[in-house]
């Protein structure tokens, strides 16, 4: 078992999934993508996985739970099928509750489609039933690459989606119901980010994954190549004030070749590859922007939920007690407005 740094330190895990694969999992292509390789080994990651993670020893007070396209009603109209959900994201949170874990998924960013523009408002409502209290944001992937080997086949999008009228008319609607953004895109694409962070100035963006530095497919050997163009758009963003950045998910782009590691790679070793891009996330946005994330069970082809959390204390341990404080958890609290729930969690934890 993982030695864990700093055990006390609170935490809030502000982007985590739950899914089922398991009678698809035979299907999937062999060797086309490696994420398809980290589902062949956690084809399941429901509330019992989820659990065992979070006793692993880190402080984890709650999570966010991030929407990973699974769990979908299976009829009605196809736009409000993603509340299926967020149905079943809550009846984990009961488990979860009923388990003494009142933390989890204490929030919810769901899935719903932008671009069906005013339409959307049934579907965002829907959610709002649904989530009982606990959706705090939309999520609607914009990853796109024109090499197939960078996207997830069957996740592509068309390119510029930030830019399009008809997006961007749904997304005008996320503000005024008090709704966040969660933005995924590559690297490349973050100046699509930034015109709609400068376009929509009342609309929180929470970039995820740092806005996904690149390291594979075309982009393997031009690490270093890239890192000034993702720097010169992370400080362009940072002068948006409407945009906070989520530091994490370099187990999917930048440090893919993990999956296949043997033995895997130690928190020295990730530390290093990754203390470049946190450094200067932390640098350029400051403490209170920033919000570590552990994108499980995802990131679990990189490495485990304890060292991965072992991997960002140890990076940051130069920091004061109050920016570590932001960084684990009073960022992800602000920004998903978890204060009552947290109490909630605590109260339900007294004996």
């Amino acid at each position: 078992m993982d030695h864990i740094f700093d055990p006390e330190l609170p935490i809030i895990d502000p982007h985590h999934h739950l899914w089922d694969f398991r009678k698809v999992v035979d299907r999937l292509p062999v060797a086309l993508h490696p994420f398809f390789d980290n589902m062949r080994r956690h084809p399941l990651y429901g509330f019992d996985e989820l659990a065992a993670d979070l006793g692993s020893g880190h402080n984890v007070i709650a999570t966010v739970y991030v929407e990973a396209g699974t769990a979908y009603r299976k009829d009605g109209p196809i736009e409000l099928r993603p509340v299926g959900e967020t149905d079943h994201v809550v009846g984990v949170a009961a488990v979860a509750a009923q388990r003494g874990l009142g933390g989890v998924c204490a929030g919810i960013v769901a899935h719903a489609d932008l671009t069906l523009g005013d339409q959307v408002l049934d579907v965002l409502e829907a959610h709002r039933v649904a989530g009982r209290g606990r959706v705090r944001g939309v999520r609607h992937g914009a990853s796109w690459d024109a090499d197939p080997s960078v996207v997830i086949p069957g996740s592509r999008t068309p390119p510029g989606l930030l830019l399009d009228d008809t997006f961007r008319s749904g997304y005008s609607h996320l503000a005024p119901l008090g709704l966040t953004f969660d933005a995924l895109v590559f690297e490349p694409q973050m100046p699509d980010v930034i015109d709609l962070a400068r376009a929509f100035p009342e609309t929180t963006i929470v970039l995820n994954h740092l806005g996904h530095p690149l390291g594979v497919g075309p982009y393997a050997d031009r690490v270093e190549e890239r890192f000034a163009p993702w720097r010169a758009s992370m400080e362009s963003l940072a002068g948006c004030p409407n945009v906070v950045t989520k530091i994490g998910g370099f187990a999917v782009g930048l440090q893919r070749p993990s999956y296949l590691a043997d033995p895997p790679p130690t928190v020295d070793q990730m530390a290093a590859a990754w203390r470049p891009y946190i450094e200067t996330a932390i640098e350029l946005f400051g403490p209170q922007r920033c919000m570590f994330e552990s994108n499980f069970p995802v990131d679990a082809g990189g490495c485990s939920y304890a060292s991965l959390w072992n991997v960002f204390k140890h990076v940051t341990e130069g920091h004061t007690p109050d920016d570590r404080a932001a960084l684990f958890a009073g960022t992800a609290a602000s920004v998903y407005r978890l204060d009552a729930e947290l109490s909630m969690a605590s109260h339900a934890r007294t004996p």
